[in-house]
């Protein structure tokens, strides 16, 4: 697995646990850490995405529910609700990531760790969010993006 697609992993995995728990999110990003033999750069890029999403899963579900509108956001799997939010915090509020990069990087996240049906799911609503990709990086232009930490 790439090195980056090995952070976003660790980020799906973080969040799923912080979407079943109360843990701290400062615990569960270094107990992943741990899991992961990530260089420092790439870590940086794990704790960004975790970080980013955090704040702002409210807003992200309600884009996601605009695009899944037969599917509940609480009925979607922690699993599929997670790599739309990463994908999506990827590609309309950082913007450091191309669109078909980041919706790549889901659907083969969807494969590994989702249902069968879940790379398609991922895939159809990803690509309708795309679509409107400017007005969300409008909607999300305030939002501060965490920078990557330097190496000092």
């Amino acid at each position: 697995m790439k090195p980056r697609t090995r952070a976003r992993s660790l980020a799906l995995q973080a969040l799923y646990e912080l979407d079943l728990t109360e843990h701290a999110p400062g615990d569960v990003l270094q107990h992943r850490l741990l899991d992961y033999d990530l260089d420092e750069k790439v870590a940086d890029f794990a704790r960004r995405l975790v970080v980013g999403v955090l704040p702002l899963r409210e807003q992200l579900d309600q884009y996601i529910a605009e695009h899944a509108p037969e599917w509940p956001v609480d009925q979607i799997s922690i699993v599929d609700r997670n790599l739309l939010r990463i994908a999506m915090w990827e590609f309309a509020v950082s913007e450091e990531t191309p669109v078909k990069v980041a919706i790549n990087e889901a659907v083969e996240l969807a494969k590994r760790f989702g249902s069968d049906s879940a790379p398609r799911f991922v895939n159809g609503v990803l690509g309708s969010l795309a679509e409107r990709r400017q007005e969300i990086r409008q909607a999300f232009a305030d939002v501060e993006v965490p920078q990557e930490e330097s190496a000092s």
